[in-house]
Order: C-alpha cells, then sequence, then structure tokens
C-alpha cells in the first residue's frame, strides 16, 4: 500500500491476495487460474489484472505477503527467546509456541507450496526460507548457547542444539506435512511439544 492509495484499492488488493492464497494453496501455482481467483474473492478479473499483471506477479505478491507475515512472527519469537532466563521453566512455553505456529497455522501449507514451486521461483524459497525457519534456528543457536556459558546447558555447537530442539519439539509432524496435509490437534502438537522440550533438557543438561 502506498501512501496516498484510495482505501477502495487497498481493500482491493488485500481481497485479491487472501484469494489467491487460498486457490494457489488448494490448486498449486500452475493449475489456479485467474478467474478462480476472482471468483473465490467476488473480485473483477479486471481489477487483478489492473493491480498485480499477470498470475506470476500475483504469485509472488501473494507469497511475498505471507513471508512478511512469517518475518513477523519470526521476529517476535526470537525476542521471546533471547529473553529465556530459566530454561526448565521457560523452554517448554517456547516450544508450545513454535509448535503451534507451525504446524496449526498456515505455515506447513506455504511451505509445500514453496517446495512444490522451488525451482520455477528458487528466490521466494530462499527468501522464505532465510527469513522465517533459518531466522528462528538462529535465535535459538544463540539463545542455547548463552545458556551454556551460564552452566544452565551442555555445552555444544549452538545451531546442533537447535537443531535437535527444533526436530523434538516438532520435526517429525513437519516432515510429514511437508509432503501431505497434516491432521492433529491443537492437544497433541502440544503434548509432543513439551515431551520434545523436556527430552531436549535431559540431554543438554549440565553434566550429562
Amino acid at each position: 500500500m502506498t501512501e496516498h492509495e484510495d482505501p477502495r484499492v487497498t481493500r482491493s488488493r488485500a481481497l485479491i491476495l487472501d484469494a489467491a492464497a487460498a486457490v494457489f494453496l488448494e490448486h498449486g501455482y500452475v493449475d489456479a487460474t485467474v478467474d478462480q481467483i476472482a471468483a473465490a474473492g467476488g473480485i473483477a478479473k479486471r481489477t487483478i489484472y489492473n493491480l498485480f499483471g499477470e498470475k506470476d506477479a500475483l504469485f509472488r505478491a501473494t507469497i511475498l505477503r505471507s513471508i512478511a507475515t512469517a518475518d513477523r512472527f519470526s521476529a517476535s519469537l526470537a525476542a521471546e527467546v533471547l529473553a529465556v532466563d530459566d530454561p526448565a521453566v521457560e523452554l517448554p512455553d517456547v516450544a508450545v509456541r513454535l509448535a503451534e505456529s507451525v504446524l496449526l497455522g498456515p505455515v506447513l501449507p506455504l511451505r509445500r507450496l514453496l517446495v512444490t514451486e522451488s525451482r520455477r521461483f528458487p528466490d521466494l524459497a530462499e527468501e522464505y526460507r532465510d527469513r522465517a525457519p533459518e531466522a528462528v534456528m538462529r535465535a535459538l543457536a544463540a539463545l542455547f548457547v548463552r545458556l551454556a556459558e551460564r552452566g544452565l546447558l551442555r555445552a555444544a555447537p549452538g545451531r546442533l542444539m537447535a537443531e535437535h530442539f527444533a526436530f523434538l519439539v516438532m520435526g517429525a509432524d513437519l516432515d510429514r506435512g511437508t509432503f501431505l496435509p497434516l491432521d492433529v490437534t491443537a492437544r497433541r502438537v502440544r503434548t509432543a511439544a513439551r515431551a520434545g522440550a523436556a527430552a531436549f533438557l535431559r540431554a543438554y543438561a549440565p553434566g550429562a
């Protein structure tokens, strides 16, 4: 949105991007059509072309909006992670928030879409990877190094610790959900995340 954009245009953009996200996620880039997006958003096809141009540009705009949302979440989680002071008390809550955001929200469908279209849009896949999952991993690695330096966790390379934590908390479901829609309950996700955090804390207990 530009500073002086007509509010009606802003509203139309949002409607189109919402509809495009739903249609691209359901049908993939190749099989999705502008007609389907227009119908899903209740928007004239001409309006879509006027605001976004061809399907390629609309797909990019749709994914970039999703990346921006993921970026904001990653920054928020990173700030929360870096504030952790007592791993035994706080890491299980971090684990739950991370698992819920990835496994229960729009992240997995977006991930499947980007994996499918990564050869056609490699720049988008790389940008998403750097600004979302990698940003979280960098924050976790920094946290675990800091906690290890304080003697609250057994010392190990920060990236390795972050990878262990992420896989224990959600890795198996994340792997399944990258290929097929994931059918899990919020309760199961939370229970698995807390169990994963507990396993991590046992593995990296000082003196372990």
